[in-house]
């Protein structure tokens, strides 16, 4: 295993052990809110300032990119210079969940070079299971390698969302008959989650509308190491500029695409 990612699994157990202590007395938790319906409380904080301790100390010329307190240049580094290494950190995807005692949430962390994912993990604490890939050695589970599902037929397939309105959608929106005519669709909460979760097989597609960086940075190179596809809504590989992703097993994800297009 490399040790960049050795050092990541690391600060996703660090942050992982702040968010299962706070998760046994939700009732003393200090909630804020960031806007409508996005809220953060002083557990992504901290769980971030822990992440971000563990990969500076081991590599202060790397950049971060974290969701709670935005952009740390290296060592050295220009505020505005465009960072060969950057760290992409969500401390606690799935907040909402979190603060009401659901177990759906996770931790992620991804390395990019040169704007290129290389390393990925995605910790769900509540269940301890550890996500990882590293660019061009496959996507893990607890060391189990994993692999998207063998799902063939949109009809049959299992998809999560990350769309506005994707309960009682609109008549004319996009993703009326993307979200309506496979087997079931579901919304948990959690993309990082939503992701990993298509890259060992337990959903067979995922689609999301308007996600960060750090929402799609981990689990994209998780189902691209599991043999899945990652796009935009056009097939396109600009899905980290317009935040709108597509990803899913390789037959379901052409259908998907389809039927975006029509």
């Amino acid at each position: 295993m490399h040790p960049m990612l050795n050092t990541a699994i690391k600060a996703a157990r660090r942050a992982g052990s702040i968010i299962n202590r706070a998760s046994l007395d939700l009732e003393r938790l200090n909630v804020a809110r960031k806007g409508p319906k996005d809220y953060v409380t002083e557990v992504d904080r901290a769980a971030e300032d822990a992440i971000i301790d563990i990969l500076r100390t081991a590599y202060p010329d790397h950049s971060f990119l974290a969701e709670e307190s935005g952009v740390h240049p290296g060592n050295g580094q220009a505020p505005d210079a465009v960072p060969a290494f950057q760290w992409v950190i969500d401390p606690l995807d799935g907040t909402t969940n979190f603060i009401h005692g659901f177990p759906n949430y996770a931790v992620s962390i991804a390395l990019l070079q040169n704007g290129q994912a290389q390393h990925a993990v995605v910790f769900d604490p509540s269940r301890n299971e550890m996500f990882t890939a590293s660019r061009g050695s496959g996507a893990f589970l607890n060391d189990r390698r994993v692999r998207v599902s063998g799902c063939t037929r949109y009809y049959d397939s299992l998809l999560a969302s990350h769309v506005p309105q994707s309960t009682g959608l609109p008549e004319g929106s996009p993703f009326l008959g993307l979200l309506t005519e496979c087997a079931a669709a579901r919304r948990t909460g959690s993309t990082v989650l939503d992701l990993a979760y298509v890259a060992c097989g337990r959903l067979d597609g995922f689609c999301g509308k308007q996600l960060k960086p750090w929402d799609a940075a981990a689990g994209s190179l998780l189902v691209i190491e599991a043999g899945g596809l990652l796009a935009d809504f056009d097939g396109e590989q600009t899905w980290s500029a317009s935040g709108d992703v597509v990803a899913a097993t390789p037959k379901v994800f052409a259908q998907m695409i389809a039927h975006l297009a029509g």
